[in-house]
C-alpha cells in the first residue's frame, strides 16, 4: 500500500503526519508531491526526504489534481500493483482513518474507498455549506448519496490507476469528476466513516471559496445554465402557442419541440465534455427518446396541475423544476457519457524523475527510503 500526500506549502504538520504514519506501520512506502511550494518550504520537505519518504518536486505549483496525477503516474511506473492511498498534508486525517482507508480497500474490487467525515461538533461553516450544496448537486447529477463528496482521504486499487490520469481537471475540480465519471467507468464508490478534524478553523487550507467552487461546479452549473437558457426558450413558446391556438396540447408539444432542439445542440456542443463521443445520429436517437418521455410526463404533470386549478404559469415552473433533474442524470449517464478510454500507459514526467533523483543523490545524511514490502 503506497500513501500519496500532495502538499502545496505545507506546515509541521506534514511532517507530523509522516512520523505517526511511520510509527503506526514502518513498512508504509510514503509518496509525497510538492506542487510548487517554492524555496520557503525546502526544509519541510527535506525533512520528509530524510525519513524514507519519496517527494517529487515541481517548481510551479499546478493544482491538486495536477500533483495527485503525478503521484499516481510515479507509482504506477515504481511501484506497479500497488494500492493508494491519498491523504491531505494538513494534518486534517488521523492515522487511524488513513489505515482504516486502507483496510477496506484490500477488501473491496471495482471500487474507489472514500473517507466520509459526518461534519459533527464544530465544522467552519464554508466548509459545512460547501459540502452541502456539492452533496446535493452531485445526487441531483448521479442519483447517487454520498455523504462527503470533498474528502481529501481517498484509497484507489492498482487497476485504477490508469483511470485516474485520464480524468479531466487539474485543481480541486478533479476529485468530483473522478466522482462523476466513476460509474461510467465502471467503478463503484465505498465509504469510511471519520473524524472530522478542522485544525484552527481549516485557516490551513489553500481552497479558494469563488473561483475553486466555480471550477467544482462547472459541470453542473453549464448545464444548469443550459437547462434555464432551454426553459426560457419553452415557456416564450408556450405562452406564445396558447395565445394563438388555445390548446394546451400543441403548446406543450410546440414549444418543447423547439427548445428541445436548442437544448440538444447546447449540451452536446458545450454543456458535457464527452458530449460528441457518441455520434450525431445515436444522441440524437436518444435525445429524441428522452424527449418523448419526459413529453408525456410534462403533459401528464401539466394537465393533473391545472386541473386543480392550479395557474399555467405556476404548474409550468412547478413541473419544469421536477424534471430537470431527471433529465440531467439521464443525459450524464447515458446520453453523453464517456466512452471508455484507450489503455494509458504508466509514465513519470522527465521533470518529476530528474528532480526526484536529484533529491535523493544530493542530500546529505539522507536515508535511503525504506525497502518495500507488498502489503497489498
Amino acid at each position: 500500500m503506497i500513501v500519496l500526500i500532495p502538499a502545496y506549502e505545507p506546515d509541521h504538520q506534514l511532517t507530523v503526519l509522516v512520523r505517526n504514519l511511520q510509527d503506526a506501520d514502518p513498512w508504509l512506502t510514503i509518496v509525497i508531491v510538492d506542487d510548487g511550494s517554492g524555496p520557503g518550504y525546502q526544509d519541510t520537505f527535506d525533512d520528509a526526504a530524510r525519513l524514507g519518504c519519496h517527494v517529487l518536486r515541481y517548481p510551479v505549483n499546478g493544482g491538486k489534481g495536477h500533483a495527485l496525477k503525478s503521484g499516481f503516474a510515479f507509482i504506477g511506473a515504481e511501484f506497479p500493483g500497488h494500492d493508494v492511498v491519498c491523504a491531505d498534508s494538513d494534518g486534517q486525517h488521523a492515522v487511524a482513518d488513513i489505515l482504516a482507508v486502507a483496510d477496506r480497500v484490500r477488501k473491496v474490487t471495482g471500487a474507489m474507498v472514500l473517507g466520509c467525515r459526518n461534519f459533527s461538533g464544530d465544522v467552519p461553516a464554508r466548509s459545512r455549506f460547501g459540502n452541502t450544496v456539492t452533496r446535493g448537486l452531485f445526487r441531483l447529477a448521479t442519483g447517487q448519496r454520498i455523504m462527503d463528496t470533498q474528502t481529501g482521504l481517498r484509497g484507489y486499487r492498482a487497476d485504477m490507476l490508469p483511470w485516474l490520469m485520464t480524468v479531466r481537471g487539474q485543481r480541486y475540480e478533479y476529485e468530483l469528476n473522478l466522482l462523476l465519471e466513476a460509474k461510467q467507468a465502471g467503478y463503484g464508490i465505498d465509504s469510511v466513516e471519520i473524524a472530522t478534524v478542522y485544525l484552527d478553523h481549516n485557516s490551513g487550507s489553500h481552497f479558494r471559496p469563488v473561483a475553486d467552487s466555480l471550477r467544482i461546479y462547472a459541470p453542473l452549473l453549464k448545464f444548469l445554465g443550459s437547462s434555464l437558457s432551454a426553459f426560457v426558450v419553452d415557456l416564450v413558446m408556450f405562452l406564445l402557442l396558447s395565445a394563438l391556438t388555445d390548446s394546451l396540447l400543441l403548446a406543450v408539444v410546440g414549444a418543447r419541440l423547439v427548445s428541445a432542439t436548442v437544448n440538444f445542440m447546447v449540451n452536446r456542443r458545450l454543456v458535457f465534455e464527452h458530449g460528441r463521443d457518441t455520434s450525431l445520429r445515436a444522441a440524437a436517437t436518444g435525445y429524441v427518446a428522452l424527449v418523448l418521455v419526459l413529453l408525456s410526463a410534462n403533459y401528464a404533470a401539466m394537465w393533473t396541475l391545472t386541473s386543480l386549478a392550479i395557474p399555467d404559469l405556476l404548474a409550468k415552473l412547478v413541473t419544469e423544476m421536477t424534471l430537470l433533474g431527471i433529465s440531467y442524470a439521464v443525459q450524464q449517464r447515458f446520453l453523453f457519457a464517456r466512452k471508455a478510454p484507450a489503455a494509458v500507459e504508466t509514465h513519470i514526467p522527465a521533470l518529476v524523475r530528474a528532480q526526484f533523483q536529484h533529491s535523493l543523490a544530493g542530500k546529505s545524511g539522507h536515508q535511503s527510503p525504506k525497502r518495500f514490502r507488498s502489503n497489498r
